[in-house]
């Protein structure tokens, strides 16, 4: 007896409420666990860009001790990222008495400019602040930097071991990851997996060779302009700037506050703008597209609202996340059928013309073709 398996089709309006609680749920589940899923994220990143070194290692050692040694030298590297920067800290600290001095002198002119101009008495905007204090302000600002410390110390903590787990448990996990699927869709399976390890090899590494070329142009551009701590700032705004599209504006705010609390003049500010500027048109339109974009192009409009995105669900962590977890998506979109056109909508190649016109065209010739066979239809009427 033969059987036939037919897929009911449901309407739109049953499928779309469906899968919009769906996705509503999948990242509810996302925020809720975000603790554990942020450092192993974060961990298995780090996990593919070491993967390298690792598979090196193992042809000439056991797995166990080319995991630690990759996992140590990963550690040397960041340790003296750190050393760096917290000397250039410490030098920084060294002139906070004269910036303390500078700030008040900025507050008073502030508190004056509000009583002078816009007649806010000085008791009034004393009241103010006490208000925002008493009214659980400062409470939830020390809340907020105690849970920001803890929850670094925490990632800190986690990663290392995810990530010697990552790389012991690797056989297993791409096994699972083969025998998930049927075996006809093994080499699919494979070309997504080779390119998805290509590509987020190809990002944190070239992300990291933008990040270090930044760095270095905001460091040099604040040396020639005169800021005090011009390499702290400048590292600073590097790292910020690898947030996409809002971390750049964010570290111009940094010069151009010391310019403000240092100097009496708005001849530098204007530099550092300007200077900010130029560097981050040489990174839009040069490093990003060459350097770190080379293998999976995302749109600008797709890479602002998916950064977006990722800050509401997990904060800066899920920020800097959003853009290797599109690209992996747009990697599969690319590769199965019926999920191709999301792929295109991700990517950043625009047509020329889009479908809608090449339609609307034949449209337009079924009308006139219609038009001139009801003419020709009147005019043998009329001669009948």
């Amino acid at each position: 007896m033969q059987t036939t398996t037919d897929e009911k089709e449901y309407p739109f309006y049953i499928k779309a409420p469906i899968i919009l609680i769906g996705l509503f749920f999948f990242f509810y589940i996302l925020q809720l666990l975000g603790a554990v899923l942020i450092p192993f994220a974060f961990a298995g990143l780090i996990a593919i860009l070491l993967n390298p070194l690792f598979s090196r290692l193992q042809g000439k050692l056991p797995r166990v001790p080319a995991i630690l040694i990759t996992i140590l030298i990963a550690t040397l590297v960041v340790s003296l990222l750190f050393y760096f920067l917290s000397s250039q800290i410490a030098m920084f600290g060294e002139s906070l008495p004269a910036i303390k001095a500078k700030t008040g002198t900025l507050l008073n002119f502030v508190s004056n400019w509000l009583h002078h101009r816009l007649n806010i008495s000085v008791e009034k905007q004393v009241a103010a602040i006490k208000a925002q204090i008493g009214g659980g302000g400062g409470m939830s600002i020390i809340t907020n930097t105690l849970g920001t410390v803890l929850g670094l110390l925490s990632v800190l903590v986690l990663m290392p071991i995810y990530i010697f787990l990552l790389l012991f448990y690797k056989p297993l996990i791409l096994n699972f990851l083969f025998q998930v699927f049927s075996e006809k869709h093994s080499l699919q399976v494979a070309e997504i997996l080779g390119q998805t390890k290509s590509a987020i090899q190809s990002f944190m590494v070239g992300l990291l060779i933008e990040t270090t070329i930044v760095c270095t142009l905001n460091s040099v551009a604040l040396l020639l302009i005169g800021v005090p701590n011009a390499i702290v700032i400048g590292v600073i705004g590097g790292l910020l700037n690898i947030l996409p599209y809002i971390g750049g504006i964010i570290a111009i705010a940094l010069p151009v506050l010391m310019s403000l609390i240092t100097t009496n003049s708005f001849s530098p500010i204007l530099a550092i703008v300007a200077s900010y500027i130029i560097i981050q048109f040489i990174d839009n339109n040069f490093l990003v597209p060459r350097i770190v974009s080379s293998k999976v192009q995302i749109n600008a409009l797709v890479s602002i609202v998916i950064v977006l995105l990722g800050n509401l669900l997990w904060g800066i962590p899920g920020m800097f996340l959003a853009i290797p977890f599109i690209a992996v998506l747009k990697i599969i979109f690319d590769r199965v059928d019926g999920l191709k056109p999301w792929g295109r909508l991700l990517g950043d190649e625009v047509p020329t013309e889009h479908i809608g016109v090449e339609w609307q065209k034949r449209w337009n010739r079924i009308v006139r073709r219609k038009e001139i066979k009801k003419h020709l239809e009147e005019e043998s009427e009329v001669k009948s």
